[in-house]
Protein backbone atom coordinates (compact mmCIF):
# COMPACT_ATOMS: atom_id res chain seq x y z
CA UNK A 1 0.00 0.00 0.00
CA UNK A 2 1.37 3.67 -1.14
CA UNK A 3 1.78 6.04 1.42
CA UNK A 4 -0.66 8.50 0.75
CA UNK A 5 -2.79 5.81 0.96
CA UNK A 6 -1.91 4.67 4.45
CA UNK A 7 -1.47 8.25 5.36
CA UNK A 8 -5.30 9.01 4.77
CA UNK A 9 -6.58 6.20 6.18
CA UNK A 10 -4.80 6.98 9.41
CA UNK A 11 -5.94 10.52 9.24
CA UNK A 12 -9.14 8.97 8.98
CA UNK A 13 -9.25 6.42 11.97
CA UNK A 14 -7.69 9.39 13.88
CA UNK A 15 -10.93 11.90 12.59
CA UNK A 16 -13.64 9.32 13.47
CA UNK A 17 -11.67 8.76 16.98
CA UNK A 18 -11.90 12.68 17.87
CA UNK A 19 -15.32 12.71 17.19
CA UNK A 20 -16.85 9.98 19.15
CA UNK A 21 -14.67 11.53 22.41
CA UNK A 22 -15.76 14.62 21.63
CA UNK A 23 -19.55 13.78 21.62
CA UNK A 24 -18.66 11.19 24.48
CA UNK A 25 -17.51 14.15 26.64
CA UNK A 26 -20.59 16.51 25.43
CA UNK A 27 -22.86 14.15 26.40
CA UNK A 28 -21.37 13.45 30.33
CA UNK A 29 -20.97 17.07 30.89
CA UNK A 30 -25.02 17.40 31.07
CA UNK A 31 -25.91 14.33 32.47
CA UNK A 32 -27.38 13.87 35.63
CA UNK A 33 -26.24 11.27 37.92
CA UNK A 34 -28.68 9.23 40.06
CA UNK A 35 -28.60 8.84 43.87
CA UNK A 36 -30.06 6.17 45.90
CA UNK A 37 -32.44 6.84 48.54
CA UNK A 38 -33.92 3.88 49.61
CA UNK A 39 -37.31 4.03 52.37
CA UNK A 40 -36.74 2.02 55.32
CA UNK A 41 -40.29 0.96 56.54
CA UNK A 42 -38.86 0.63 60.09
CA UNK A 43 -37.08 4.23 60.25
CA UNK A 44 -40.14 6.07 58.79
CA UNK A 45 -42.64 4.36 61.69
CA UNK A 46 -40.04 5.52 63.92
CA UNK A 47 -39.74 8.68 63.44
CA UNK A 48 -43.59 9.02 63.19
CA UNK A 49 -43.66 7.74 66.31
CA UNK A 50 -41.14 10.32 67.88
CA UNK A 51 -43.50 13.41 66.39
CA UNK A 52 -44.66 15.19 69.55
CA UNK A 53 -46.27 18.62 69.88
CA UNK A 54 -42.87 20.43 71.33
CA UNK A 55 -40.76 19.80 68.32
CA UNK A 56 -38.37 22.44 67.80
CA UNK A 57 -39.16 22.45 64.45
CA UNK A 58 -42.84 22.99 65.13
CA UNK A 59 -42.14 25.84 67.70
CA UNK A 60 -40.01 27.59 65.06
CA UNK A 61 -42.97 27.10 62.20
CA UNK A 62 -45.50 28.79 64.94
CA UNK A 63 -43.21 31.18 65.60
CA UNK A 64 -42.69 32.12 61.71
CA UNK A 65 -46.48 31.66 61.26
CA UNK A 66 -47.77 33.63 64.20
CA UNK A 67 -45.24 36.34 65.62
CA UNK A 68 -47.86 38.18 68.02
CA UNK A 69 -47.50 34.66 70.09
CA UNK A 70 -44.14 33.31 71.76
CA UNK A 71 -45.10 30.13 69.89
CA UNK A 72 -42.29 28.62 72.78
CA UNK A 73 -44.59 29.10 75.29
CA UNK A 74 -47.98 27.81 74.57
CA UNK A 75 -49.60 26.41 77.50
CA UNK A 76 -53.05 25.64 75.45
CA UNK A 77 -53.52 24.60 71.71
CA UNK A 78 -56.32 26.38 70.36
CA UNK A 79 -58.11 25.52 66.50
CA UNK A 80 -55.11 28.08 64.72
CA UNK A 81 -52.42 26.32 66.19
CA UNK A 82 -53.51 22.95 65.66
CA UNK A 83 -53.93 23.87 62.20
CA UNK A 84 -50.12 25.33 61.86
CA UNK A 85 -49.40 21.97 63.51
CA UNK A 86 -51.33 19.63 61.05
CA UNK A 87 -49.80 22.07 57.89
CA UNK A 88 -46.57 21.06 59.44
CA UNK A 89 -46.73 17.61 60.43
CA UNK A 90 -49.70 16.03 58.12
CA UNK A 91 -48.27 13.60 55.38
CA UNK A 92 -51.29 14.55 52.47
CA UNK A 93 -49.64 17.66 52.16
CA UNK A 94 -46.30 15.93 51.19
CA UNK A 95 -48.04 14.40 48.61
CA UNK A 96 -49.40 17.72 47.47
CA UNK A 97 -45.97 18.92 47.57
CA UNK A 98 -44.45 16.68 45.59
CA UNK A 99 -47.27 16.75 42.58
CA UNK A 100 -46.78 20.16 42.77
CA UNK A 101 -43.12 19.87 42.18
CA UNK A 102 -43.79 17.39 39.62
CA UNK A 103 -45.61 20.01 37.53
CA UNK A 104 -43.12 22.35 37.68
CA UNK A 105 -40.60 20.07 36.32
CA UNK A 106 -43.24 20.08 33.47
CA UNK A 107 -42.41 23.12 32.77
CA UNK A 108 -39.16 22.58 32.47
CA UNK A 109 -39.90 19.74 30.38
CA UNK A 110 -42.13 21.78 28.16
CA UNK A 111 -39.95 24.26 27.37
CA UNK A 112 -37.07 22.21 26.46
CA UNK A 113 -35.50 22.48 22.81
CA UNK A 114 -35.19 19.32 20.70
CA UNK A 115 -31.50 18.49 20.91
CA UNK A 116 -29.68 18.23 17.44
CA UNK A 117 -28.76 14.52 16.17
CA UNK A 118 -25.47 14.13 15.21
CA UNK A 119 -24.38 11.45 12.73
CA UNK A 120 -21.22 10.40 11.80
CA UNK A 121 -20.82 7.80 8.49
CA UNK A 122 -17.65 6.46 7.51
CA UNK A 123 -16.96 3.68 4.77
CA UNK A 124 -14.00 2.28 3.41
CA UNK A 125 -14.38 2.10 -0.18
CA UNK A 126 -12.81 -2.09 -1.37
CA UNK A 127 -11.28 -0.81 -4.18
CA UNK A 128 -8.30 1.36 -3.31
CA UNK A 129 -8.39 5.04 -4.32
CA UNK A 130 -5.71 7.61 -4.82
CA UNK A 131 -5.83 9.51 -2.56
CA UNK A 132 -8.12 7.50 -0.10
CA UNK A 133 -10.47 4.83 -0.05
CA UNK A 134 -12.23 6.30 3.12
CA UNK A 135 -14.98 8.50 2.46
CA UNK A 136 -15.55 10.13 6.08
CA UNK A 137 -18.70 12.47 6.64
CA UNK A 138 -20.76 13.48 9.67
CA UNK A 139 -24.26 15.69 9.13
CA UNK A 140 -25.82 17.51 12.28
CA UNK A 141 -29.65 17.83 12.19
CA UNK A 142 -31.78 20.50 13.81
CA UNK A 143 -35.27 20.39 15.02
CA UNK A 144 -37.39 23.69 13.93
CA UNK A 145 -40.77 23.74 15.77
CA UNK A 146 -43.66 24.88 14.17
CA UNK A 147 -47.07 26.50 14.99
CA UNK A 148 -45.83 27.45 18.14
CA UNK A 149 -45.49 24.29 19.72
CA UNK A 150 -42.97 24.60 22.85
CA UNK A 151 -45.83 28.05 23.52
CA UNK A 152 -48.63 26.01 23.54
CA UNK A 153 -46.69 23.03 25.66
CA UNK A 154 -45.37 25.83 28.29
CA UNK A 155 -48.89 27.23 28.50
CA UNK A 156 -49.88 23.59 28.99
CA UNK A 157 -47.56 22.78 31.69
CA UNK A 158 -48.19 25.98 33.50
CA UNK A 159 -51.63 25.76 33.43
CA UNK A 160 -50.83 22.45 35.42
CA UNK A 161 -48.82 24.28 37.86
CA UNK A 162 -51.55 26.65 38.80
CA UNK A 163 -54.02 23.02 39.31
CA UNK A 164 -51.62 21.79 41.70
CA UNK A 165 -51.01 24.89 43.65
CA UNK A 166 -55.34 24.51 43.93
CA UNK A 167 -54.99 21.59 44.86
CA UNK A 168 -52.20 21.92 47.54
CA UNK A 169 -54.48 24.62 49.13
CA UNK A 170 -57.63 22.28 48.94
CA UNK A 171 -55.52 19.72 50.64
CA UNK A 172 -54.99 22.74 53.71
CA UNK A 173 -58.49 23.28 53.96
CA UNK A 174 -58.91 19.74 54.04
CA UNK A 175 -56.45 18.87 56.65
CA UNK A 176 -57.86 22.16 58.91
CA UNK A 177 -61.39 20.48 58.23
CA UNK A 178 -60.24 17.04 59.92
CA UNK A 179 -58.29 19.12 63.09
CA UNK A 180 -61.63 21.35 63.49
CA UNK A 181 -64.02 17.95 63.44
CA UNK A 182 -61.70 16.42 65.65
CA UNK A 183 -61.58 19.17 68.44
CA UNK A 184 -65.16 19.87 68.09
CA UNK A 185 -65.90 16.54 68.64
CA UNK A 186 -63.52 16.34 71.66
CA UNK A 187 -65.28 19.78 73.04
CA UNK A 188 -68.54 18.11 72.53
CA UNK A 189 -67.47 15.35 74.08
CA UNK A 190 -66.24 17.41 77.29
CA UNK A 191 -69.08 19.03 77.63
CA UNK A 192 -71.27 16.09 77.92
CA UNK A 193 -69.34 14.73 80.44
CA UNK A 194 -69.46 17.67 82.52
CA UNK A 195 -73.47 16.91 82.53
CA UNK A 196 -73.18 13.80 82.52
CA UNK A 197 -71.11 14.05 86.01
CA UNK A 198 -73.70 16.32 87.37
CA UNK A 199 -76.57 14.50 86.24
CA UNK A 200 -75.17 11.27 87.73
CA UNK A 201 -74.22 12.82 91.17
CA UNK A 202 -77.86 15.12 91.48
CA UNK A 203 -79.07 11.30 90.69
CA UNK A 204 -77.40 9.41 93.05
CA UNK A 205 -78.67 11.88 95.82
CA UNK A 206 -82.47 11.02 94.15
CA UNK A 207 -81.92 7.39 94.81
CA UNK A 208 -80.13 7.67 98.48
CA UNK A 209 -82.82 9.61 99.64
CA UNK A 210 -85.70 6.95 98.35
CA UNK A 211 -83.67 4.35 99.66
CA UNK A 212 -83.89 5.79 102.88
CA UNK A 213 -87.42 6.72 102.70
CA UNK A 214 -88.67 2.74 101.60
CA UNK A 215 -86.60 1.65 104.37
CA UNK A 216 -88.64 3.89 106.57
CA UNK A 217 -91.78 2.43 104.56
CA UNK A 218 -92.26 6.11 102.56
CA UNK A 219 -91.36 5.50 99.73
CA UNK A 220 -92.21 2.51 97.29
CA UNK A 221 -90.08 -0.11 95.64
CA UNK A 222 -91.31 0.82 92.21
CA UNK A 223 -90.35 4.34 92.50
CA UNK A 224 -86.79 3.64 93.99
CA UNK A 225 -86.36 1.11 91.44
CA UNK A 226 -87.14 3.73 88.97
CA UNK A 227 -84.80 5.72 89.93
CA UNK A 228 -82.34 3.36 89.85
CA UNK A 229 -82.58 2.74 86.17
CA UNK A 230 -82.66 6.09 85.62
CA UNK A 231 -79.26 6.55 87.39
CA UNK A 232 -77.76 3.34 85.19
CA UNK A 233 -78.42 5.08 82.46
CA UNK A 234 -77.02 8.14 83.76
CA UNK A 235 -73.93 5.99 84.81
CA UNK A 236 -73.57 4.54 80.96
CA UNK A 237 -74.36 8.23 79.48
CA UNK A 238 -71.02 8.96 81.19
CA UNK A 239 -69.00 6.20 80.03
CA UNK A 240 -70.48 7.00 76.25
CA UNK A 241 -69.29 10.63 77.20
CA UNK A 242 -65.29 9.27 77.69
CA UNK A 243 -65.76 7.13 74.82
CA UNK A 244 -66.41 9.96 72.75
CA UNK A 245 -63.86 11.78 74.21
CA UNK A 246 -61.03 9.08 74.05
CA UNK A 247 -62.15 8.91 70.45
CA UNK A 248 -62.26 12.40 69.48
CA UNK A 249 -58.81 12.59 70.89
CA UNK A 250 -57.53 9.91 68.51
CA UNK A 251 -58.63 11.06 65.39
CA UNK A 252 -57.70 14.66 66.92
CA UNK A 253 -53.96 13.15 66.74
CA UNK A 254 -54.36 11.47 63.07
CA UNK A 255 -55.76 14.55 62.04
CA UNK A 256 -52.38 16.35 63.06
CA UNK A 257 -50.14 14.06 61.98
CA UNK A 258 -49.03 12.97 65.30
CA UNK A 259 -49.19 9.78 67.48
CA UNK A 260 -52.04 9.59 69.90
CA UNK A 261 -49.84 9.88 73.23
CA UNK A 262 -48.68 13.62 71.70
CA UNK A 263 -52.56 14.56 72.35
CA UNK A 264 -53.12 12.59 75.50
CA UNK A 265 -51.38 15.49 78.08
CA UNK A 266 -52.68 17.75 75.19
CA UNK A 267 -54.75 20.89 77.08
CA UNK A 268 -57.04 22.30 74.14
CA UNK A 269 -58.62 25.77 74.15
CA UNK A 270 -61.98 25.28 72.99
CA UNK A 271 -62.81 29.02 72.57
CA UNK A 272 -63.94 29.07 68.98
CA UNK A 273 -66.16 26.37 69.81
CA UNK A 274 -68.03 28.36 73.21
CA UNK A 275 -68.09 31.40 71.12
CA UNK A 276 -67.55 30.87 67.63
CA UNK A 277 -68.41 34.16 65.10
CA UNK A 278 -67.87 36.84 68.22
CA UNK A 279 -67.99 40.00 66.00
CA UNK A 280 -71.08 39.18 64.13
CA UNK A 281 -71.92 41.11 60.79
CA UNK A 282 -75.14 43.61 60.50
CA UNK A 283 -74.59 43.25 56.98
CA UNK A 284 -74.90 39.46 56.12
CA UNK A 285 -74.52 38.27 53.18
CA UNK A 286 -77.41 35.91 51.65
CA UNK A 287 -77.54 32.56 50.17
CA UNK A 288 -76.95 33.39 46.71
CA UNK A 289 -73.84 35.80 47.64
CA UNK A 290 -72.73 32.99 49.47
CA UNK A 291 -72.94 30.20 46.54
CA UNK A 292 -70.88 33.41 44.05
CA UNK A 293 -68.22 33.27 46.68
CA UNK A 294 -67.66 30.26 47.07
CA UNK A 295 -67.75 29.25 43.18
CA UNK A 296 -65.02 32.04 42.86
CA UNK A 297 -62.56 31.32 45.73
CA UNK A 298 -63.12 27.47 46.56
CA UNK A 299 -59.71 25.88 45.86
CA UNK A 300 -60.70 23.49 44.09
CA UNK A 301 -63.27 24.88 41.95
CA UNK A 302 -59.96 27.15 40.48
CA UNK A 303 -57.85 23.46 40.44
CA UNK A 304 -60.46 22.33 38.01
CA UNK A 305 -60.54 25.80 36.08
CA UNK A 306 -56.73 25.40 35.92
CA UNK A 307 -56.76 21.61 34.37
CA UNK A 308 -59.34 23.08 32.43
CA UNK A 309 -57.17 26.02 30.84
CA UNK A 310 -54.63 22.97 30.80
CA UNK A 311 -56.69 20.87 28.63
CA UNK A 312 -57.46 23.95 25.98
CA UNK A 313 -54.06 24.04 25.37
CA UNK A 314 -53.56 20.43 25.45
CA UNK A 315 -55.99 20.86 22.31
CA UNK A 316 -53.91 23.94 21.46
CA UNK A 317 -51.09 21.65 21.24
CA UNK A 318 -52.67 18.54 19.45
CA UNK A 319 -54.06 21.29 16.29
CA UNK A 320 -50.65 22.85 16.19
CA UNK A 321 -48.91 19.07 16.00
CA UNK A 322 -51.07 19.04 12.35
CA UNK A 323 -48.01 21.14 10.86
CA UNK A 324 -44.80 19.06 10.71
CA UNK A 325 -41.88 20.35 11.90
CA UNK A 326 -38.72 20.98 9.90
CA UNK A 327 -35.39 19.13 10.35
CA UNK A 328 -32.16 21.63 8.98
CA UNK A 329 -28.95 20.21 9.38
CA UNK A 330 -25.19 21.47 7.64
CA UNK A 331 -23.00 18.62 7.22
CA UNK A 332 -18.99 17.53 5.66
CA UNK A 333 -18.24 14.96 3.88
CA UNK A 334 -14.27 13.79 3.30
CA UNK A 335 -14.95 11.69 0.08
CA UNK A 336 -11.80 10.11 -1.18
CA UNK A 337 -9.68 13.12 -0.67
CA UNK A 338 -12.29 15.89 -1.76
CA UNK A 339 -14.65 18.04 0.66
CA UNK A 340 -18.00 18.36 0.76
CA UNK A 341 -20.66 20.55 1.98
CA UNK A 342 -24.33 19.79 2.33
CA UNK A 343 -27.15 21.47 3.36
CA UNK A 344 -29.99 18.73 4.50
CA UNK A 345 -33.65 20.49 4.70
CA UNK A 346 -36.23 17.58 6.07
CA UNK A 347 -39.92 17.12 6.98
CA UNK A 348 -42.67 15.10 7.99
CA UNK A 349 -44.90 14.25 4.94
CA UNK A 350 -48.71 14.34 6.71
CA UNK A 351 -50.54 12.54 3.53
CA UNK A 352 -51.64 9.74 5.95
CA UNK A 353 -52.66 11.36 8.87
CA UNK A 354 -52.87 15.21 9.96
CA UNK A 355 -53.19 14.21 13.46
CA UNK A 356 -56.57 13.41 13.96
CA UNK A 357 -56.80 10.92 16.60
CA UNK A 358 -54.77 13.07 19.49
CA UNK A 359 -56.62 15.89 18.12
CA UNK A 360 -60.42 13.74 19.26
CA UNK A 361 -58.54 12.74 21.92
CA UNK A 362 -57.86 16.69 23.27
CA UNK A 363 -61.25 17.53 22.39
CA UNK A 364 -62.85 14.90 24.40
CA UNK A 365 -60.24 15.38 27.42
CA UNK A 366 -61.62 18.82 27.67
CA UNK A 367 -65.07 18.45 27.34
CA UNK A 368 -64.26 16.31 30.60
CA UNK A 369 -62.66 19.13 32.37
CA UNK A 370 -65.59 21.24 31.53
CA UNK A 371 -67.86 18.52 33.03
CA UNK A 372 -66.19 18.61 36.16
CA UNK A 373 -66.13 21.73 37.11
CA UNK A 374 -70.11 21.68 36.39
CA UNK A 375 -70.30 18.83 38.44
CA UNK A 376 -68.25 20.54 41.25
CA UNK A 377 -70.31 23.43 40.78
CA UNK A 378 -73.44 21.74 41.12
CA UNK A 379 -71.64 19.74 44.60
CA UNK A 380 -70.71 22.61 45.94
CA UNK A 381 -74.25 25.19 45.37
CA UNK A 382 -75.55 21.49 47.09
CA UNK A 383 -73.56 21.56 49.79
CA UNK A 384 -74.34 25.15 51.04
CA UNK A 385 -77.84 24.95 50.16
CA UNK A 386 -77.76 21.95 52.53
CA UNK A 387 -75.80 23.58 55.38
CA UNK A 388 -77.47 26.84 55.33
CA UNK A 389 -80.68 24.79 55.89
CA UNK A 390 -79.02 22.85 59.18
CA UNK A 391 -77.94 26.17 60.19
CA UNK A 392 -81.48 27.44 60.48
CA UNK A 393 -82.81 24.31 62.02
CA UNK A 394 -80.14 24.20 64.47
CA UNK A 395 -80.76 28.03 65.33
CA UNK A 396 -84.26 27.37 65.82
CA UNK A 397 -83.86 24.28 67.97
CA UNK A 398 -81.52 26.21 69.75
CA UNK A 399 -84.03 28.85 70.30
CA UNK A 400 -86.62 26.79 71.69
CA UNK A 401 -84.10 24.57 73.95
CA UNK A 402 -83.09 28.29 75.79
CA UNK A 403 -86.75 28.55 76.37
CA UNK A 404 -87.32 25.09 78.28
CA UNK A 405 -83.99 26.09 80.13
CA UNK A 406 -85.04 29.52 80.99
CA UNK A 407 -88.32 28.23 81.90
CA UNK A 408 -87.20 25.30 83.91
CA UNK A 409 -84.64 28.01 85.83
CA UNK A 410 -88.00 30.10 86.65
CA UNK A 411 -89.51 26.83 87.66
CA UNK A 412 -86.15 25.45 90.06
CA UNK A 413 -86.01 29.21 91.95
CA UNK A 414 -89.48 28.62 93.12
CA UNK A 415 -89.10 24.98 93.99
CA UNK A 416 -86.00 26.01 95.84
CA UNK A 417 -87.60 28.81 97.40
CA UNK A 418 -90.72 26.95 99.05
CA UNK A 419 -88.00 23.94 100.21
CA UNK A 420 -85.84 26.88 102.00
CA UNK A 421 -89.37 27.69 103.57
CA UNK A 422 -90.67 24.58 104.85
CA UNK A 423 -93.18 24.33 101.72
CA UNK A 424 -91.44 21.13 99.83
CA UNK A 425 -89.47 18.63 100.33
CA UNK A 426 -85.98 17.92 100.07
CA UNK A 427 -87.01 15.63 96.93
CA UNK A 428 -88.53 18.02 95.22
CA UNK A 429 -85.26 20.13 95.00
CA UNK A 430 -83.68 17.66 93.77
CA UNK A 431 -85.92 16.86 91.41
CA UNK A 432 -86.09 20.20 90.23
CA UNK A 433 -82.44 20.13 89.76
CA UNK A 434 -82.45 16.81 87.69
CA UNK A 435 -85.46 18.00 85.46
CA UNK A 436 -82.76 21.18 84.95
CA UNK A 437 -79.87 19.43 84.05
CA UNK A 438 -81.83 17.55 81.67
CA UNK A 439 -82.90 20.36 79.89
CA UNK A 440 -79.64 21.57 80.17
CA UNK A 441 -78.01 18.82 78.10
CA UNK A 442 -80.60 19.14 75.77
CA UNK A 443 -79.77 22.74 75.21
CA UNK A 444 -76.13 21.62 74.70
CA UNK A 445 -76.59 18.64 72.03
CA UNK A 446 -78.69 21.82 70.05
CA UNK A 447 -75.27 24.17 70.61
CA UNK A 448 -73.68 20.68 69.14
CA UNK A 449 -75.69 20.66 66.07
CA UNK A 450 -75.20 24.60 65.27
CA UNK A 451 -71.48 24.07 65.37
CA UNK A 452 -71.69 20.85 63.52
CA UNK A 453 -73.81 22.98 60.99
CA UNK A 454 -71.65 25.84 61.01
CA UNK A 455 -68.52 23.44 60.14
CA UNK A 456 -70.40 22.27 57.36
CA UNK A 457 -70.69 26.08 55.93
CA UNK A 458 -67.19 26.40 56.67
CA UNK A 459 -66.64 23.65 54.63
CA UNK A 460 -68.71 24.42 52.06
CA UNK A 461 -67.33 27.99 51.58
CA UNK A 462 -63.85 27.30 52.58
CA UNK A 463 -64.08 30.24 54.96
CA UNK A 464 -62.42 30.39 58.45
CA UNK A 465 -65.85 30.79 60.58
CA UNK A 466 -64.33 29.53 64.44
CA UNK A 467 -61.59 31.39 64.32
CA UNK A 468 -62.33 35.07 65.57
CA UNK A 469 -59.16 36.89 64.35
CA UNK A 470 -59.62 35.12 60.83
CA UNK A 471 -63.81 34.94 60.34
CA UNK A 472 -64.54 37.19 56.80
CA UNK A 473 -67.60 35.81 55.88
CA UNK A 474 -70.72 36.20 58.44
CA UNK A 475 -73.91 33.83 58.47
CA UNK A 476 -77.51 35.29 58.51
CA UNK A 477 -79.10 34.69 61.39
CA UNK A 478 -81.50 31.92 61.73
CA UNK A 479 -84.95 32.76 60.75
Amino acid sequence: MRPSILKSSLWCRQAVARATVAMAMLLAAGCASYTARPIEPAATAAALEKRSLDDAGLQSFLAAARPQQAAANTASWDLSSLTLAALYFHPDLEISKARLALARAGVKTAGQLPNPTFTLDPTQHGVVVDPSPWTVGFLITFVLETAGKRDKRLEQARNLVDAARQDLATAGWQVRGGVRTGLLDLWAADGRHRLAVRRQAVQEQVVALLERRFGAGEASALDVARERIALGQARLALREAERQAADARARLATAVGVPLRAVEALRPAFAAFDDPLRTPDPAALSAGEMRRTALRARTDVLGLLAQYEAAQSALKLAIAKQYPDLSVGPGYAYDQGDNLYTFAVGTEVPILNQNQGPIAEAEARRGEAAARVVALQATVIGSIDRSLAAWQSAGRGLGTAEELVRAETLRRARIERAVRLGEADRLAGLTAELEQVVVEQARFEAIVQQREALAQIEDALQVPMFDADETSLKLPAPS
